[in-house]
């Protein structure tokens, strides 16, 4: 039996290990969690959820990156980034 699950990760697939809590695979994937947002499965996450989160094999995470001024490719981002400014207050 494997210790690792695949996911979706801003439309790649990506494995890690089984039981990851959120926090720690968005440390692993290289992102600075106190400057992102998540769509999880397809719902926002506010982050107070973040630490009650354990991924899991098949999820998709959508995940947005605060740069010098806004939000990387926010044209592209929809509802998730509209709603970036209340998830992070």
């Amino acid at each position: 039996m494997s210790n690792q699950i695949t996911l979706q990760v801003n439309g790649e697939p990506r494995t890690c290990q089984a039981q990851s809590w959120l926090p720690d695979l968005l440390e692993q994937l290289g992102f600075n969690p106190r400057l992102v947002a998540v769509e999880y499965n397809g719902e926002i996450l506010h982050r107070q959820f973040w630490y009650e989160t354990q991924v899991q094999e098949g999820d998709r995470l959508e995940v947005v990156t605060i740069v010098g001024g806004g939000l990387r490719e926010l044209g592209e981002l929809g509802e998730l980034g509209e709603l970036y400014g209340y998830l992070t207050r």
